[in-house]
């Protein structure tokens, strides 16, 4: 125990002394792990959103009308048969067993929906009830399943064409997985930052005290108690930005995303702090193995004992 807080003091003594360097490793370690905790939490949210949005993932079997090309509707617009002969595939016949749920959209419903979502726009006023499809949408079991509904109605009659959402939330998702690797990029450039520095504060740690370390090898000092406390100084300085790195990821989750993004984007369930919890030990972990490791491999390098 003696020799534990011989070692502690002698670390806190050189942090005393070399102040700002350590203020560089702790600010560049904050920044560098604010990074990798940003990204982790935007990665959190991306597997949340894939989730909530494939369970949610609507199908649409879109009917035929008096506009449909004749390649795709060779009897011209749906009858009242063709679309009863649709619902009953979709209430007992094969395509049942993939249907969670589905609801029918006419073509009064399809004008309002489209004036809705682009109100403002000129198309949006010129368009009318007779230009919109009508359509089956549909709640899959499984949205793996979708290929296997597309070929059910392929080339039943009354039915222009299927489409789902799941092309249009894949570039969605691309876009926010980039955005992820660009983060984890720039982290990874600030974490090799983060090691050179903490060697460079252990090689000057180590210069400055040169002349105790000389001593203490005249006196018999074991090699563990002339090197840990070197260690112990690049470990607490990239704690104390670690830290610095949680509080920062838990205010990200907290304020940006789970109440900010919340407000401006709706519909869209958002991670929250209780997330950033998940993230905080690895961002702490992080810190100590880096730091612990380039501090080893520095201090076995340039101080002799």
């Amino acid at each position: 125990m003696s020799q534990l807080m011989y070692q502690l003091g002698e670390t806190l003594s050189s942090l005393r002394k070399n102040v700002a360097m350590v203020a560089s490793v702790v600010l560049v370690t904050f920044i560098s792990l604010s990074f990798v905790g940003t990204a982790a939490l935007m990665q959190l949210q991306v597997n949340q959103m894939t989730e909530d949005f494939y369970d949610r993932l609507e199908i649409s079997v879109f009917l035929c009308t008096e506009n449909s090309a004749e390649a795709a509707c060779p009897t011209g617009a749906v009858t009242d048969a063709q679309r009863n002969s649709i619902e009953e595939m979709l209430t007992t016949g094969a395509a049942s067993q993939y249907v969670d749920s589905f609801r029918y959209e006419s073509q009064e419903e399809a004008l309002e929906n489209f004036q809705a979502s682009r109100e403002g726009s000129i198309r949006a006023e010129n368009v009318t009830a007779e230009d919109m499809p009508e359509s089956f949408r549909l709640l899959l079991s499984d949205p793996q399943d979708f290929l296997l509904v597309n070929e059910l109605f392929a080339g039943v009659a009354g039915v222009e064409n299927v489409a789902d959402q799941q092309e249009v939330l894949d570039q969605v998702f691309s876009i926010l997985n980039g955005l992820t690797v660009v983060a984890l990029i720039i982290a990874a450039v600030m974490i090799l930052c983060t090691v050179l520095l903490v060697s460079t504060t252990i090689r000057l740690s180590a210069f400055s005290r040169r002349r105790e370390t000389s001593i203490m090898r005249m006196v018999g000092a074991s090699k563990s108690m002339i090197r840990t406390p070197f260690i112990f100084e690049g470990i607490i300085a990239a704690l104390l930005g670690s830290l610095l790195a949680c509080a920062a990821t838990w205010v990200v989750a907290e304020f940006l995303m789970g109440q900010w993004l919340a407000q401006q984007v709706t519909g869209i369930v958002f991670i929250s702090a209780a997330d950033s919890w998940i993230v905080m030990p690895a961002l702490v972990l992080v810190a100590v193995l880096l730091a612990g490791l380039s501090s080893w491999l520095t201090v076995r390098k340039y101080l002799r004992v």
